[in-house]
C-alpha cells in the first residue's frame, strides 16, 4: 500500500513523468515559460519516491513507462487520494488505457501530438480549481447517505453531484475541470456501481434518498 504522501503544496512545481527525454524537455520548455518549475523523471520509481513526501501544484505521467506502468504508478500512489491533480499523457490508440487510468484516479488525460497552448491551460485549470477546493471545500447533496455511496471515489461523487444538479457533460466538465469525455467515463462507472439503467435513474437513486432524510 502507498505511503500517504504529506500535504505541502508547492503551487508553481509540476511533475513530468515520461521515459522519453525529448518529451519531457518539451513539456519543460512550454510550462516554465509560463513561469511553472518543471521537474522531470524518467521512470515510475523515482517519481513515487519524491512525490510521496512533496506534493507538486500537478503532475503529467505517460501511461508508457518502463518497469512500472503508467497505472501501475497511479495504483502505488493511491491517485484517487492524492492531493495534486494527475493528467495522463497518452496517444492516439492508447485511449481504452487512458480511461483505465481515470478509473484509476488520474484526473484527464492529454492526447499526444499535444498542442502546447491547451496543455498550458488545462494545467492552469486543474491548478486553480485544486486550490479553491482545498481552501473552500465544496458540500455537494450527496454528503447524504444513498444507496451505493460507499463504492464511489471522490471524483464519482463529484461528478454525480452535476448530473443530480442538471448539468450537461460539457456543464460539468468545465465546472471540474476535465474533459466532457472524462465526464462520460466517470458516468458510466457511476451507473454501473449502484445499477443505474440510465441518467435519469440514476438521479432517482440519489433524489429519492435525500426526499426520504428531508
Amino acid at each position: 500500500m502507498a505511503t500517504a504522501a504529506k500535504t505541502i503544496y508547492a503551487h508553481r512545481d509540476i511533475f513530468v513523468v515520461d521515459d522519453d527525454p525529448a518529451v519531457r524537455d518539451a513539456l519543460g520548455v512550454v510550462l516554465s515559460m509560463e513561469g511553472f518549475s518543471v521537474t522531470g523523471f524518467a521512470d515510475g520509481a523515482s517519481f513515487l519516491a519524491t512525490a510521496r513526501s512533496q506534493v507538486p501544484a500537478c503532475v503529467i505521467l505517460d501511461v508508457h513507462m518502463p518497469g512500472r506502468s503508467g497505472l501501475d504508478i497511479l495504483k502505488e500512489l493511491n491517485a484517487h487520494h492524492y492531493p495534486a491533480p494527475i493528467f495522463i499523457i497518452s496517444g492516439q490508440g492508447d485511449i481504452p488505457m487512458a480511461v483505465d487510468a481515470i478509473k484509476h484516479g488520474a484526473l484527464d488525460f492529454i492526447e499526444k501530438p499535444f498542442d502546447a497552448d491547451t496543455v498550458v491551460s488545462r494545467v492552469r485549470e486543474a491548478i486553480d480549481l485544486s486550490a479553491r477546493r482545498a481552501a473552500a471545500p465544496t458540500t455537494p447533496i450527496l454528503r447524504q447517505s444513498f444507496p451505493g455511496a460507499e463504492l464511489l471515489t471522490p471524483r464519482e461523487r463529484e461528478v454525480l453531484g452535476q448530473i443530480a444538479g442538471g448539468a450537461s457533460n460539457k456543464e460539468a466538465g468545465r465546472h471540474l475541470g476535465i474533459s466532457p469525455r472524462t465526464i462520460e467515463v466517470h458516468r458510466a462507472r457511476i451507473m454501473e456501481k449502484l445499477g443505474a439503467k440510465n441518467a435519469a435513474d440514476l438521479v432517482r437513486i440519489v433524489l429519492t434518498e435525500i426526499r426520504a432524510s428531508a
